[in-house]
């Protein structure tokens, strides 16, 4: 599976690829996973989704969670945990 991984301001997000669309979602500490309240275009570029989702959730920072940064890229196998 084609997934991709986010610290986007404390929040654990998921991308993944499916059928010239993008998947998106929220990822529990729990490991458990359950589908995001957005939509990512089809149209954004892999290189651009930690920078779109950056925009998407600008006022979630705060001083203690300021950063958005891609946490893994690429392949994961279904067992793989984040």
């Amino acid at each position: 599976m084609n997934e991709f991984r986010f610290n986007i301001f404390g929040a654990l997000i998921a991308v993944t690829a499916a059928e010239g669309a993008w998947q998106a979602f929220y990822l529990g500490v729990d490991g458990k996973r359950r589908p995001a309240d957005f939509v990512v275009p089809g149209d954004v570029v892999e290189s651009e989704l930690c920078e779109y989702l950056a925009d998407l959730y600008h006022e979630n920072a705060t001083p203690r969670n300021a950063k958005a940064v891609q946490l893994t890229q690429g392949l994961l196998s279904a067992n793989e945990g984040y």
